[in-house]
């Protein structure tokens, strides 16, 4: 009998490392989140307390590029602007899937099902990229 305690005390302290170890790597993780947090608040009250403040009734103007504002504050933007801007969005975010997709297919056993899944992925893009070409969203005017 007192083996079998043993035997069980041992694994009962080999999982209790375990878990330790696996809370350690978080608690540098936290603690690295704690020192970025502490960091950014001192720069912040760093520059509160050194900057100048000596309020004036030009500092006190609102201005856009150093020009001062004339007429109403609302302007009218045309949204293909925007349209560009989310197009543009999307393929980048969807390139950068391209680079581990590189990675994984040049690695042993993935072969097959890597390439078809990111073919799978380039055909949606592809239906996405016919959709806004045949809509119109594409030309610019």
């Amino acid at each position: 009998m007192p083996e079998a305690t043993t035997v069980r005390t041992t694994t009962g302290a080999h999982h209790v490392q375990l878990a330790a170890d696996y809370f350690h790597s978080y608690s540098v993780v936290g603690l690295m989140g704690v020192v970025g947090v502490l960091f950014v608040a001192m720069a912040f009250g760093a520059g509160r307390l050194l900057r100048p403040v000596v309020p004036t009734p030009e500092k006190l103007l609102t201005y856009e590029c150093g020009v001062d504002p004339v007429g109403e504050g609302w302007a009218h933007t045309q949204i293909r602007y925007y349209v560009y801007a989310f197009l543009y969005v999307i393929f980048a975010v969807d390139a950068i899937f391209l680079f581990p997709w590189a990675t994984v297919f040049a690695a042993p056993g993935f072969g097959g099902t890597t390439l078809v899944e990111m073919f799978l992925f380039l055909g949606f893009l592809a239906v996405g990229l016919l959709y806004a070409w045949k809509k119109g969203v594409l030309a610019w005017t």
